[in-house]
Order: structure tokens, then C-alpha cells, then sequence
């Protein structure tokens, strides 16, 4: 058997033996291994959370025929920030919980009502794994991919991912009516106070770099006051925004709803057949808000991206409303008005999103692109976030969303 770990991001653990059982699970028909690779699975910029790698396997069948099969694993950065933040949120533990029984629970409320509804990969357990993980199917053989994040969604995409997401929202309200409350890591997620010294950390960093390009924008002096003023109360913000809403619609957010976190599968006309969900490893107990602006600002393409956003979520709430009643959700449905209310409620969502992860989603390919410069503000670390902020392409999109997010009073109150 030929075994080969081509990548230094590979654990010396991460070998053929371990995905006997996986294989067992699923590969009909199989009698042993054949050959082995584990390799980088995603360019620099494409994934900050994880190292990703692709586990490609060939397999001898028991009729003797060979087949080839590939995994995803999933493996967390050993950097002393990302250990840190482990200790106080394992992504790990909340991504696997999602796989092995909020997924399954959501497709089956579907399934009851007559429905098949798929949110993404199978997932699957390794024996011996010598750290946290999240081995998922290859999606890619399936023909599914993602887009390109540097040009953004267009309408097609946008609203085939707000269709998912719908139905991912809906079947989140209706299990909680179910089976009953998420666990607390859901409700809380990264904002407990164990975790405000790093909140605080990348808060600081960004804003640091935010401001210093922002400087550089034509008639930017009341955007520089504002956010000069947002400095001291932003981790306060973020901990305010993070708490269900007591008078809205509480949903289970995806909680890193972008681009690179939804792939989709096309026909032979390029049609879109299916789109599925990946990264389960933020999610969110509370405000349908959160996602709706991480994904509507964070993703989409330039010319829709205000122009289209009061249509998008007419679409999303919809589709909700449709997949509610699918699932004989009991209680009132919520109207158009109460999700645009709790948009402006919850407007600061668009702040971070602009500032924080749509940085990530428009700047070019860069080996400076990684979890710990997006905290550290030495070196690599302020020339990667320089970058984020200061690139004509980031520069367009703020030009447009900064008034847009003043006249909708995102900065009132605070």
C-alpha cells in the first residue's frame, strides 16, 4: 500500500489504518486500501477557522474492482491564540454535535411532513484521532463547489443559498417547539465572558486597521468620529447583539454564513441543482439578523448588494414563511415588517459583517491570510489586515454601505 502525507499541514497521526472503519461505513463492497494521500484541501484566504485537508484513498472492492474515494478533515491550528480560544469554545465539539444530531433531527422534521430536505455532507467518526476533527464526505466528486467570493453571488446564487437557509432557519424554530432549548453553548456561542479578553483583542486590531484606511476615504470625517467613538463600547455591542431576541423570531444561526461556506452542484445548462451548507462550527442561538446581514453584506455581488437587499429578504421570508407551515410551525408566523424590524433592531450585525469578515471575502489570495494575523498586529499581522482594509475592491463596497448603514440609523443609540 502506498501511503503519502504531501503536506506539512498533515498531523503525523492522519494515516490509512485509522479510515478502516470510515471506509467499512461507506464503500459498498470494500476489502482493503490500495493507496493513501492526505493533502492542503483549501487555498490561502479560502478557510481561516481550520486547516483543511483532502484524504484521498483508493480502495480494492471485494470483487476485485478498485475505487477511488476522498474525505475532508477538518483540524484545528495548534498556534498558542487558536489553543487559547479552545479552551473557551471548542468549534470542534459544536460542529459535531451539529453533524451528528441537529442535522439529523432538522431533516427529520422535514422527512415527517413529507419532504426530503438535505442541508449537506454526511459526516463521519475516526477511531484514534489524535486531536479534534470534523471528517466530513468530499462534496467535490458530487460536482459541488463554491464561487467565486471575490466577484460575490448573483441573484440565481443568493437566492438559492436564502432558500437553504429558510429551510434551515424554519426547521431550527420548530425543533426548539420539538424537542425542546439548544444546549447553552448554542445560546451563548463565543460571547461568554471567559471569552471577552479575545473578543476585545480582535476588536481592537480591526479597528486599528479599519481606521487607518478609513482615513484615506474622501469625506470621511463623521464616519471617523463614529467609529473613533464605537472603540470603547464594540465587545459591549457584540455581547448585546449575541442574546436571543425576547420579542422577535429566534432562530439556530449558521453563525459564518459566507460565500466560501455554502457550495453549490449545477446541471450540464448550469442551472443550479442544489446547494448545500458547510461549517457548522459558529452556530447561533438567536436573531434571524445576524445571518441575514453576515451573508447579504458579506456576499454578494457589488450591484446587488444594496440594491437588491430589501428584495432579498421579501425572498427569505417567503421562503420562510413556506417552510413554517411545511412544518406546522403553531405559533403566529412572522410577518415581513417584524423581520425588517428586527433588521434595524439588530442593524450593527451589517457594521461587524463590513468591518470584520466581508475584509476576509473581498481581498485577493495571500499566504498572509490566517486566523492568528487577523490578531496579531506585528509583522505579517498588520500587513495582512492593511491589506484587508486598504484594497480598491473592499475600498468600492464601503464607499457604498457606510451611508447606507448611517441612514438606516445603525449608529444610533449605541
Amino acid at each position: 500500500m502506498a501511503t503519502e502525507a504531501s503536506d506539512s499541514k498533515v498531523p503525523d497521526w492522519v494515516q490509512a489504518e485509522i479510515f478502516t472503519d470510515v471506509l467499512k461505513e461507506s464503500v459498498d463492497g470494500f476489502s482493503k486500501i490500495k493507496s493513501f494521500k492526505a493533502a492542503g484541501g483549501s487555498a490561502a484566504g479560502e478557510n481561516y477557522a481550520t486547516i483543511m485537508l483532502r484524504v484521498n484513498i483508493e480502495v480494492e472492492l471485494k470483487d476485485g474492482k478498485e475505487k477511488s474515494v476522498s474525505y475532508m478533515l477538518k483540524l484545528p491550528h495548534q498556534s498558542e491564540i487558536f489553543q487559547a480560544m479552545m479552551k473557551r469554545n471548542n468549534i470542534f465539539e459544536a460542529e459535531r454535535t451539529v453533524y451528528k444530531t441537529i442535522v439529523p433531527e432538522m431533516e427529520q422534521l422535514y422527512r415527517d411532513a413529507g419532504v426530503e430536505v438535505k442541508f449537506g455532507a454526511k459526516s463521519y467518526d475516526l477511531k484514534d484521532a489524535k486531536s479534534d476533527y470534523v471528517l466530513l464526505e468530499d462534496l467535490a466528486p458530487q460536482g459541488f463547489k463554491n464561487m467565486n467570493r471575490l466577484e460575490g453571488l448573483d441573484q440565481a446564487h443568493t437566492e438559492s443559498a436564502l432558500r437553504k437557509l429558510s429551510q434551515w432557519h424554519a426547521a431550527s424554530v420548530v425543533r426548539v417547539a420539538h424537542i425542546g432549548p439548544y444546549p447553552e453553548k448554542y445560546s451563548t456561542g463565543f460571547f461568554t465572558e471567559e471569552s471577552r479578553p479575545i473578543i476585545e483583542e480582535m476588536n481592537s486590531s480591526l479597528t486599528k486597521s479599519f481606521l487607518k484606511s478609513l482615513a484615506t476615504y474622501e469625506d470621511s470625517e463623521e464616519y471617523l468620529t463614529i467609529v473613533k467613538s464605537l472603540v470603547p463600547k464594540l465587545t459591549d455591542i457584540c455581547f448585546k447583539l449575541a442574546k436571543p431576541d425576547t420579542n422577535g423570531l429566534n432562530v439556530l444561526n449558521h453563525g459564518d454564513f459566507w460565500s466560501n461556506n455554502m457550495m453549490f452542484s449545477h446541471d450540464s445548462f448550469d442551472k443550479i441543482k442544489e446547494t448545500y451548507l458547510v461549517d457548522f462550527q459558529m452556530p447561533k442561538y438567536g436573531s434571524v439578523s445576524q445571518d441575514l446581514y453576515y451573508f447579504l453584506i458579506s456576499s454578494t455581488k457589488f450591484e446587488d448588494k444594496l440594491s437588491k437587499f430589501d428584495y432579498y429578504i421579501k425572498f427569505y421570508h417567503d421562503n420562510l414563511v413556506e417552510n413554517l407551515k411545511i412544518l406546522k410551525y403553531s405559533k403566529p408566523l412572522p410577518t415581513l415588517r417584524e423581520i425588517h424590524m428586527t433588521l434595524f433592531k439588530h442593524g450593527f450585525w451589517g457594521y461587524f459583517t463590513a468591518t470584520g469578515v466581508m475584509g476576509a471575502v473581498l481581498v485577493d489570495p495571500t499566504e498572509k491570510a490566517s486566523f492568528d494575523n487577523f490578531l496579531s498586529d506585528d509583522g505579517e499581522g498588520a500587513d495582512f489586515k492593511s491589506l484587508l482594509y486598504s484594497n480598491a475592491r473592499y475600498r468600492k463596497h464601503m464607499k457604498v454601505i457606510l451611508p447606507w448603514l448611517l441612514n438606516r440609523g445603525v449608529f444610533e443609540d449605541l
